[in-house]
């Protein structure tokens, strides 16, 4: 384990958070990123910046601006967005795939194609060992080494045990499991859902709101990761209900700023651009109503921030609309 070399794909916040964590526990970690600039800075000041201000990098962490310095690294974290796993992978390139191990941190669904991210580079990539992680952690806690519990999936129990090696430590705990759609389903929809608490806390609706938003957004969490294949228990864990508690209570968290901005009035594009970040649920939102719509499922807080963000109904009007629903079981509904 010490020494062990690590490729970093994504060096924003998230990646250069868990680049730290892998680094502190002793491993050789390269971290890239598509944007030169920032790369160039990151070696330079020998810390993030821009993300993570006041965190200096340990002397095993590398950022590199050509993946060619990373050549043979057999392990591979992905932390770009979802937009941008394609491009990552063929940056790296395929010749040496079936010889690294992948864990998908990225958290979302690819626009157009709506897929998971372990199917993006399985496409890519073949039929190449990979994990998800995923659960309740913000960049600059987990860089800060305060406590942090996650969840790694793998269908793979030897690729499970690799990665949960590599990241479990003094400040992170790896809890293991095998639904890698579930653990995805659930870090990918929690970021529409904290869109819908944001615009809800934003509009001064209260904590009874929030709590009742938060309890059927994971309702519809559930209904969706069941039917796409992952399994009810995953989304009562770290992987589901707590990253959606943590995402939608906090305002680390970029969906619910992005919320909270919507119901003060403002644009997309001009929400977007304050917060300088991806804000995945987004164009989450919009593949999250195609998949229910595609499976079946009925999913109405994911449908209202939807139209939230195209600008077909107010932020009040789509509050008003999910409360003016019919009345129907809780269980079951």
């Amino acid at each position: 384990m010490p020494g062990d070399p690590v490729l970093v794909l994504g060096a924003g916040s998230w990646g250069t958070a868990l680049g730290l964590v892998l680094a502190r526990r002793g491993a050789d970690v390269r971290i890239w990123d598509c944007d030169r600039a920032h790369i160039d800075s990151l070696a330079r000041d020998r810390s993030n910046r821009r993300h993570l201000p006041g965190i200096p990098f340990p002397d095993t962490l590398t950022p590199i601006a050509d993946l060619q310095q990373a050549a043979g690294v057999p392990d591979v974290v992905i932390a770009v967005p979802c937009e941008g796993i394609r491009e990552a992978l063929r940056a790296l390139g395929s010749g040496v795939a079936g010889e690294r191990r992948f864990c998908i941190a990225s958290k979302g669904l690819e626009p157009g194609t709506r897929a998971l991210n372990h199917e993006i580079v399985r496409e890519e990539l073949g039929q190449v060992p990979v994990a998800a992680l995923s659960g309740p952690s913000f960049a600059g806690e987990v860089a800060a080494e305060l406590p942090t519990a996650l969840t790694l999936a793998s269908e793979s129990a030897a690729v499970s045990s690799r990665f949960a090696a590599l990241f479990h430590g003094d400040t992170v705990r790896i809890y293991t499991s095998d639904d890698v759609v579930g653990v995805q389903v659930g870090g990918a929809v929690k970021n529409v859902m904290a869109i819908a608490a944001g615009i809800s806390d934003g509009l001064g609706f209260g904590t009874n709101a929030r709590a009742a938003l938060i309890t059927r957004g994971l309702a519809e969490i559930i209904r969706l990761g069941v039917a796409m294949g992952g399994r009810r228990d995953t989304f009562m864990g770290l992987a589901g209900v707590g990253d959606l508690v943590l995402t939608c209570t906090d305002d680390q968290s970029r969906n619910r700023r992005f919320g909270l901005a919507l119901a003060r009035g403002q644009e997309e594009k001009e929400a977007r651009a304050a917060i300088g970040q991806a804000v995945e649920g987004v164009r989450t939102a919009e593949a999250v109503c195609e998949l229910a719509r595609r499976h079946g499922v009925e999913m109405p807080i994911s449908e209202q921030v939807h139209a939230v963000i195209r600008r077909e109904v107010t932020p009040r009007a789509a509050v008003q609309a999910l409360l003016a629903r019919e009345r129907k079981a809780e269980a079951g509904g």
